[in-house]
C-alpha cells in the first residue's frame, strides 16, 4: 500500500464516486478532512497545497468566514424560496451583481445550480430562442471535439471527449456535430500563452455549414480554453474567427465559462481577456467559490427580448429547476462576489500569470514531458503515454504528488491545474517543486 493511503474507517462501499475508478479508489482511499486558505487537511494531517482549485471553483480559497456567515444567516432567516412564479429579494440582487460584472451586453441571468445545468439551459434557450424569431429550422447544435459541457444529455451530446459519450451514444440528442479541436502538439508543442498556429481550425464551421445548411444551425458551443481535456488554450486570431463566422451564419455562439469565469484568467470572464464576446455564457464553480451548488447563464438582451413575446401572461420559456435561484446560494454568491471585489481576485491573476506560466515552463526537459500549456492562472503538463497503458504514468504522478503535498486535476496523462487565486510565488514554487519531484520518480 502507498504511503499515506491508509485504510479508512468508514464504510466505503455504499458511495458510487464520480469520475473516479472506484475500485482502485476504495482500495487505497486519499481523503481530505479540511480545508483553509490554500491547504487540504488529510486524515492523517498532512498539509496538501490545493494546485487545482478543488475542481476549478474554490477561486478565492477555502474557508472564508464571509461565505460560511452570509450562509448561516440565511439558512436561519429564509432557507427555501419557489423560483416559480414567487421570488425573493436575494435573487434580483445577486443577478444586477452579477450583470455588474458581466461582458458588455451579457446581463439577462438564469439561474442553474451546476455547469452540467448552465449547459443545457444554453442549449434550451438557443433553440428556443431561433424558434421564437422565425427560424424554426435552426435545431442543429455544435460542439467541439475535446468539449466537456458537463453530463446531462445535452451536455453530453455536444461534448467532445470520447469516454464521456461512449457508453451513451444511443441516447444522445439527434442533429449535433463537432468542430475539430485546436490541439495541434506538432505545431504548438510548449507554446507560451496562446498558440502561434490553428487560427484557421475556427474554419471548420464552414465546413458544417456547407454539409447541413446555416439555416439548420442553431448555436455553436465552446469552451474559451477548454479544461477538462487538458488545458487547451485557443490559437490567436481562433476565437475572434470563430464568432466572426457565427456572427456571418446567424448562429449563436455559446462561451462554457464554467472553469473561465470568475478570474481564472485575470479578467472576470474569458470574454473579456480575449476581447470575444458570445450571445449566451455559461458559469457555475467559482460562482459560489465552490460552496453551495450554483450556475447561472448569461444571456443577451437580444436572446432575452427575442422570447419575451405573446401575451403576457403566458411563460416564456418552459424551463428552470426547484432550486434556481436558491436563497441559500444566492447568498453564498453575494459573499463570493463581495471577496472577489474586495481583493480584487478577479484580476489578480494577470499579475502571477507570468509567474506562473514560467514556473510552469521550467518542467520542459524532464523525462517524459511532452508538452507544457498556459493561459492565466491555468496550466498543464503532459506526458507521454505508457504504451498499451495510457493514463498509467499520469495516475501515478498524482498519486505520488498527493503523498508529498500536492493536489492536481490528473486528466490521462496530462496534470490541469488552476490554483486558488489567492497564489503566492512561494506556493507556486512549491506546486512546482513537487510535481517535478514526482514525474522524476515515476518516470
Amino acid at each position: 500500500m502507498t504511503v499515506h493511503q491508509i485504510p479508512n474507517s468508514l464504510q466505503l462501499d455504499t458511495f458510487w464516486m464520480p469520475f473516479t475508478a472506484n475500485r482502485q479508489f476504495k482500495a487505497a482511499p486519499r481523503m481530505f478532512a479540511a480545508a483553509q486558505g490554500m491547504y487540504y487537511t488529510t486524515e492523517d494531517g498532512r498539509k496538501v497545497i490545493d494546485g487545482s482549485a478543488g475542481l476549478w471553483c474554490t477561486n478565492a480559497g477555502h474557508g472564508r468566514r464571509e461565505i460560511a456567515s452570509a450562509v448561516e444567516k440565511q439558512l436561519s432567516t429564509l432557507d427555501f424560496a419557489p423560483a416559480f412564479q414567487m421570488g425573493h429579494p436575494l435573487a434580483f440582487e445577486f443577478a444586477n451583481r452579477l450583470a455588474e460584472i458581466a461582458p458588455a451586453g451579457l446581463d439577462r441571468i438564469f439561474f442553474t445550480n451546476s455547469g452540467s445545468e448552465s449547459g443545457d439551459t444554453a442549449l434550451k434557450i438557443a433553440i428556443a430562442y431561433q424558434r421564437a424569431i422565425g427560424q424554426a429550422t435552426r435545431t442543429r447544435l455544435i460542439g467541439r471535439e475535446r468539449g466537456y459541457h458537463g453530463v446531462g444529455f445535452g451536455g453530453t451530446s455536444v461534448g467532445g471527449m470520447v469516454n464521456n459519450r461512449r457508453a451513451f451514444v444511443s441516447a444522445q440528442l439527434p442533429g449535433i456535430d463537432h468542430i475539430r479541436h485546436t490541439h495541434d502538439l506538432a505545431r504548438n508543442a510548449f507554446s507560451k500563452d496562446l498558440p502561434e498556429y490553428g487560427a484557421e481550425f475556427a474554419d471548420d464551421v464552414e465546413r458544417l455549414v456547407a454539409l447541413h445548411g446555416a439555416d439548420t444551425i442553431a448555436a455553436v458551443i465552446v469552451e474559451p480554453v477548454p479544461g477538462s481535456t487538458g488545458v487547451l488554450p485557443p490559437p490567436k486570431g481562433y476565437l475572434e474567427r470563430l464568432r466572426e463566422l457565427c456572427t456571418k451564419h446567424g448562429i449563436l455562439l455559446i462561451f462554457d465559462e464554467v472553469i473561465t469565469g470568475f478570474g481564472r484568467l485575470g479578467a472576470p470572464f474569458a470574454a473579456q481577456y480575449f476581447g470575444v464576446t458570445p450571445d449566451i455564457m455559461t458559469t457555475a464553480k467559482g460562482i459560489t467559490n465552490g460552496t453551495v451548488p450554483c450556475g447561472a447563464v448569461f444571456a443577451s438582451r437580444k436572446i432575452y427580448d427575442g422570447l419575451m413575446t405573446g401575451p403576457e401572461s403566458q411563460i416564456e420559456l418552459f424551463h428552470g429547476y426547484t432550486y434556481s435561484a436558491h436563497p441559500v446560494a444566492c447568498a453564498a454568491g453575494i459573499a463570493t462576489l463581495d471577496i472577489y471585489k474586495n481583493e480584487g481576485l478577479l484580476t489578480r491573476g494577470a499579475s502571477m500569470a507570468e509567474y506562473w506560466r514560467d514556473s510552469l515552463h521550467a518542467l520542459k526537459g524532464l523525462p517524459n514531458v511532452i508538452d507544457i500549456r498556459n493561459c492565466g492562472l491555468m496550466g498543464a503538463v503532459e506526458l507521454a503515454p505508457r504504451k498499451d497503458a495510457p493514463g498509467a504514468r499520469g495516475y501515478e504522478v498524482m498519486v505520488d504528488c498527493f503523498n508529498t503535498g500536492l493536489y492536481l486535476r490528473q486528466s490521462g496523462d496530462a496534470f490541469a491545474m488552476s490554483p486558488p487565486l489567492t497564489v503566492e510565488k512561494n506556493h507556486i514554487d512549491d506546486i512546482v517543486s513537487i510535481l517535478s519531484d514526482a514525474i522524476k520518480r515515476v518516470a
